[in-house]
């Protein structure tokens, strides 16, 4: 099952899986909330979660999937690649993690390691390397800001890209929205935050862990 709020991506993971006949896909969801309801009927194998939902954060719906269903495997799909994400994902219960870029080359040999009860990470790492990761301290994941904690999910998402300097086309692209939905996005950020440059969104982030300070030494 696919649970991504991008009609294109699921698109294109069906297009993959589809060239293997040991797999089928029974059901995609764009919302939390349709999750919810269809995997409930479905008890799939295997989940193919997205991490920013419209309605929900894709950790916490990891989470209660691995708690009713503890037998489904569940694999995330991000475009995140910072350590506390892939560590959040692990701690709720998932065992596979893979950046969405790396869909096109890695998705199948992912979906056959998780399946044969291997831990995934862009590459299979063994079960002493996850372990460590689970085992990390937890300082510093858990953002606690009252202003950040008024942004939807989607804004924290493209917040991150706009501190990390992406252009509203860039964004666009890999979002899969429109370069005016992102405007609209960025304007209510900034409305949000009281923050009214790219370089205060930048200094905000920096300051809550969002990106990596190295990012902009240069």
């Amino acid at each position: 099952m696919i649970i991504d709020d991008h009609p294109l991506f699921r698109e294109g993971l069906k297009t993959i899986i589809a060239s293997d006949p040991n797999y089928e896909v029974v059901g995609e969801a764009g919302t939390a909330r349709k999750a919810r309801r269809l995997i409930k009927d479905l008890e799939p194998d295997l989940v193919l979660m997205d991490l920013v939902l419209p309605d929900r954060s894709g950790i916490d719906l990891t989470a209660e999937i691995h708690s009713r269903l503890p037998k489904t495997r569940i694999m995330v799909i991000s475009m995140h690649s910072k350590v506390d994400y892939i560590v959040k994902a692990f701690k709720a219960g998932a065992t596979g993690y893979m950046i969405k870029e790396s869909a096109v080359e890695k998705l199948m040999f992912g979906i056959a390691s998780v399946l044969n009860g291997e831990y995934f990470m862009d590459g299979s790492v063994s079960h002493r390397v996850v372990k460590k990761l689970m085992e990390a301290p937890q300082k510093g994941l858990k953002i606690k800001n009252a202003a950040y904690e008024t942004l939807t999910p989607r804004e924290q998402e493209i917040l991150v890209l706009l501190a990390e300097g992406l252009s509203s086309k860039e964004i666009a692209e890999k979002l899969y929205i429109s370069p005016k939905t992102v405007e609209n996005h960025r304007t209510n950020i900034m409305n949000k935050l009281d923050i009214h440059t790219i370089h205060g969104l930048i200094r905000f982030a920096t300051k809550l862990g969002l990106i990596d300070v190295d990012l902009w030494k240069d």
